[in-house]
This record gives C-alpha cells, sequence and structure tokens, in this order.
C-alpha cells in the first residue's frame, strides 16, 4: 500500500476530490490549509484524502475519494486508517468526519472504521451548495458529522 502525501497544490488530484465533494469552490477553501494524501497501485492515483486541524487536538477527514472503478476493494478503509495513524503521529486524540444524509455507503463505512455519529447540520448543503446533490435516489440535504477518539 503506498500513501503518500502530496505537497505540491499544482498535484492536488482535484478530479478524485471533486468524486466526493462537487464544488471546487469548497475544496479550494480548505486543501490549502489542509495535508493531502493519495494511494497509488501501479503508479495510477486510485484514492484520495484530506486532513485539516479544526480545534485543539481535532483533525478533520475534510474530503475522502476512491475512484469509481477501485471502489469496493477496501481501498477507503485503508485511506481511513491512514488517516488516523497519520494524526496519531501528529499528536491529534479527536477525528471528525462529515457526509450527507443520503451518503449509504459512506456512513457504513465511517462507523465500520469507529466512528459514531455525534451531530446533524440541518439544511447544511442546501445552504452551502448551489447545485442539488443527490445520491441514491435520496436529496442530500444535512451533514451528517461523525466523531472518534484515536
Amino acid at each position: 500500500m503506498t500513501i503518500v502525501e502530496v505537497t505540491n497544490p499544482d498535484k492536488y488530484p482535484m478530479e478524485l476530490l471533486l468524486l466526493a465533494d462537487p464544488e471546487e469552490q469548497a475544496i479550494q477553501a480548505y486543501i490549502t490549509r489542509s495535508k493531502c494524501f493519495v494511494k497509488e497501485v501501479d503508479g495510477n492515483m486510485v484514492g484520495t484524502y484530506v486532513l485539516l486541524p479544526t480545534r485543539p487536538h481535532t483533525m478533520e477527514i475534510m474530503n475522502i475519494a476512491v475512484e469509481e472503478s477501485s471502489q469496493g476493494k477496501g481501498i477507503g478503509q485503508q485511506l481511513i486508517h491512514h488517516a488516523i495513524q497519520t494524526s496519531k503521529e501528529l499528536g491529534y486524540t479527536c477525528m471528525e468526519i462529515g457526509t450527507g444524509n443520503s451518503s449509504i455507503a459512506q456512513l457504513y463505512l465511517y462507523q465500520k472504521c469507529g466512528f459514531r455519529i455525534v451531530s446533524i447540520d440541518k439544511d447544511y448543503f442546501t445552504h452551502h451548495y448551489d447545485e442539488l446533490i443527490i445520491e441514491n435516489g435520496l436529496q442530500c440535504r444535512d451533514m451528517v458529522r461523525l466523531q472518534q477518539y484515536i
């Protein structure tokens, strides 16, 4: 498993990042204050995640994405475990992640990796995104916030 940090802003995997967050403007707002990591398989980027310190001792996974043809192979779980380990090594004790109410697979994955639902930001996606987001036949309206102590 090769997961490496991307330190050159020109090399951020925007196509992958846009899979998890459909507005490039939103990504640009946090990526410069974050650490971006990519997973490579046979020289190709197949997954990415972005870590942002949000409060003392708290690191948030702001974005996590796996290319569609590589989904269902455990790569998302590998990325989450790497994010947790990286955060521990940096001295953080709490991890957070948020996802849409309609992101059924992501909610399952995050809970499987030890995250617990701690709050819901009602109408987050309807207030912060210009485009309507539909996933799994549901309108994505609310941000489901999850957390774990590491």
